[in-house]
């Protein structure tokens, strides 16, 4: 029953954090799921024919009471709202690179979500990402198979309204671009820095209210490299270690709290050798460092 379960875990965090861009979320849901699942006799588990399609539903009708109380929160939240990161090494062992791997757990797609109600996200997530029939949606929403059906075709309207996020660039390219950017950073080089980022680029910064930081998002190659050299400025960051990681399945890097410093975890957006977009978390309620 357990190894059962385990197959599914991946998949099931990945429906988890897409509809909440919680993996705290998730995890609690999942978790849920697995208790519902291994309460049920031999017999009621034995007439699922499709435990996970069942346990998927379970773990969004969790998720769906978890976002419409978040919805509310992130009404009143304190400058740019962002998804908790997923860090990985991209090594196999690690047990989040299976759900990095989808395309719809990166920054870019997740805020796309964040434009959608609650009712709209599940269906959205589940029917256009997973092919889930608007019955067994209609169920999880607590509303008719057509209504559903309205929630989906609104929310795949609005994604499409936002525009795709840009297709990533290849890994040693990427990889390039962030140990030039890590270490214009290391030298507070404003000159690198502009270099190395788009004429458009944006930087959005998640404190929180929690850690100082810009809170509105930051347009401009030039004004995105005089923020961060003025907080490298600020800041002594001779002591603070920048390690490259994936997040989201994107280059980025982490820095643990070291002093004054917040700790942060920053994953860039890639594109034709330049940085087009900087995704900055440092409320620690969202990290894991």
């Amino acid at each position: 029953m357990g190894e059962e379960f385990e197959e599914h875990r991946a998949h099931l965090l990945r429906v988890g954090y897409r509809i909440t861009g919680s993996l705290a979320d998730a995890e609690d849901a999942v978790q849920d799921a697995w208790l519902r699942w291994s309460g049920l006799t031999d017999d009621a588990r034995a007439a699922v024919r499709e435990p996970r399609a069942w346990l998927t539903t379970v773990v969004a009708r969790l998720c769906l009471d978890r976002l419409r109380s978040a919805t509310a929160r992130r009404e009143t939240y304190v400058g740019p709202w962002l998804p908790e990161p997923l860090v990985t090494t991209g090594e196999e062992s690690d047990p989040l690179t299976a759900v990095v791997r989808d395309e719809g757990v990166r920054i870019a797609a997740m805020l796309v979500l964040e434009r959608l109600g609650p009712a709209q996200r599940v269906a959205f997530v589940l029917h256009d990402g997973l092919a889930l029939p608007f019955a067994e949606i209609a169920g999880v929403l607590g509303c008719s198979e057509a209504t559903a059906r309205q929630h989906a075709s609104r929310a795949r309207r609005i994604v499409a309204d936002a525009g795709a996020p840009p297709p990533r660039s290849p890994g040693a390219a990427e990889q390039k671009v962030l140990a030039a950017f890590v270490d214009a950073i290391e030298r507070a080089d404003r000159d690198a820095l502009v270099e190395i980022l788009h004429p458009d680029v944006v930087l959005a910064s998640d404190g929180g209210g929690k850690v100082t930081t810009a809170r509105r998002v930051v347009a401009g190659a030039d004004r995105v490299a005089r923020l961060l050299a003025g907080l490298l400025v600020k800041y002594d960051v001779s002591g603070v270690e920048f390690r490259p990681v994936l997040v989201n399945g994107e280059p980025g890097f982490v820095s643990s709290a070291s002093g004054e410093v917040p700790g942060t975890v920053t994953a860039l957006t890639v594109v034709d050798g330049r940085i087009t977009a900087l995704h900055q978390v440092m409320n620690p309620e969202k990290l894991r460092l």
